[in-house]
């Protein structure tokens, strides 16, 4: 739904570049038969598969070949490049960490792992080590800083139904991982004080990044993935709550509604990013989409401004817990780095917002509209959306 057989139509505005886009082909049964891997990235994202641990080799195998199944999309090459360069080595760190603890403790089972941590048998030194090598790659997977850039780059260089999938599937990985690892961690209270402040660092550091990074974003492909980046501070932070102590005031904090939650606005943010335009310093006309079909292109901002946790949109509700966990807390430096990360996220799809629309100009609309099969993929995104804040207020 990118693109027509004629080629790049679709201009962001007169002062900026023109969005290239590639034409869809259609080969029948055979070719939707292509997308048959995508039911186990489905299947992660609504939480009826937690692939941890060794599910998350296969879900960045499959997103890494499907990124890899066009040889000449220098692009989608480019995407499973980097992925396999960031994640292979932390996965291997994390798996050395995990073998580590086994063979500390004699046992595989996380549970029976930190009961036998708890006797003055080991030094404190192993199994710190351990728990800190064993976590990297879930905060890898989350997308938080400083691995945020893969996120902006899976959603740039990659196909928009394709792009939305791979990293709300690993960003859900992410959170199955650290659910594997700690689980059976309270048995052995310092691990869960140490899990719970290595997981509050990783939530500040990807607000604070995340937020200052945003404003700097030209493309709103790459909006879209920081905003990703942001979600899964937000992850990050009730785990810090979780384990730091106060296990009662995250309970709030649902990680299915998150990653459904997710799914869903990165599906409708990332149809609609092709079709926004490219900031520049210069006021410009609004794009084809804002001029052709100004309420559609509502329709799929309101998928980005759930991501953004824009009051009235089910995002909101998921940025309001994480606050109100933080507040129960007292967790107020944590708190206020939140607080800085949504306002930043909030003026930046108000920026948006002015961008897509445009000034006033007379002159004649483009020729052509854009393709209606993306317009129904932002509706059904949006629907999704407000199915979900209908039944969170129910």
């Amino acid at each position: 739904f990118n693109g027509t057989e004629s080629g790049p139509i679709y201009s962001a505005s007169q002062n900026s570049p023109n969005i290239f886009v590639t034409p869809l082909k259609y080969g029948g049964p055979l070719e939707m038969a292509a997308l048959l891997p995508l039911l186990p990235l489905v299947a992660v994202v609504t939480g009826r598969w937690m692939p941890a641990p060794y599910g998350v080799v296969l879900v960045l195998a499959l997103v890494v070949a499907m990124l890899s199944r066009s040889r000449d999309d220098v692009l989608h090459s480019e995407c499973a490049l980097k992925l396999l360069w960031v994640l292979g080595p932390a996965l291997a760190i994390s798996f050395a960490g995990v073998a580590l603890m086994a063979i500390a403790t004699g046992t595989s089972v996380n549970a029976e792992q930190w009961a036998v941590m708890a006797l003055p048998l080991e030094p404190a030194m192993l199994w710190t080590i351990s728990l800190s090598l064993s976590l990297i790659v879930g905060f890898v997977l989350i997308g938080g800083a400083p691995f945020h850039f893969w996120a902006a780059d899976v959603m740039q260089g990659s196909r928009a139904w394709m792009g939305a999938l791979a990293v709300g599937a690993l960003q859900t990985c992410g959170a199955a991982w650290f659910a594997w690892r700690l689980e059976g961690i309270d048995a052995l209270p310092e691990a869960a004080r140490i899990a719970g402040a290595l997981l509050g660092a990783g939530a500040a550091v990807a607000f604070v990044v995340g937020a200052i990074t945003l404003p700097f974003q030209r493309r709103p492909e790459r909006r879209v993935g920081t905003l990703a980046s942001l979600n899964g501070g937000l992850l990050l932070a009730s785990l810090a709550v979780r384990f730091g102590g106060a296990p009662n005031a995250a309970a709030g904090f649902h990680v299915p509604l998150w990653s459904a939650h997710l799914a869903l606005a990165l599906s409708g943010a990332a149809t609609l990013a092709p079709f926004l335009p490219v900031t520049v310093r210069a006021p410009a006309p609004g794009t084809v989409l804002f001029r052709r079909h100004p309420a559609w292109g509502a329709i799929g901002l309101y998928s980005i401004a759930s991501l953004a946790g824009v009051p009235g949109t089910p995002g909101a509700t998921l940025w309001f817990s994480g606050a109100r966990m933080l507040v129960a807390t007292s967790r107020t430096g944590l708190l206020m780095l939140l607080a800085f990360a949504w306002v930043t996220a909030f003026a930046i799809v108000v920026r948006q917002v002015r961008e897509a629309y445009g000034v006033w100009s007379e002159a004649p609309l483009p020729p052509r509209g854009v393709p209606a099969v993306a317009r129904w993929a932002m509706l059904v995104g949006c629907a999704g959306l407000v199915a979900m804040a209908v039944g969170l207020r129910g």
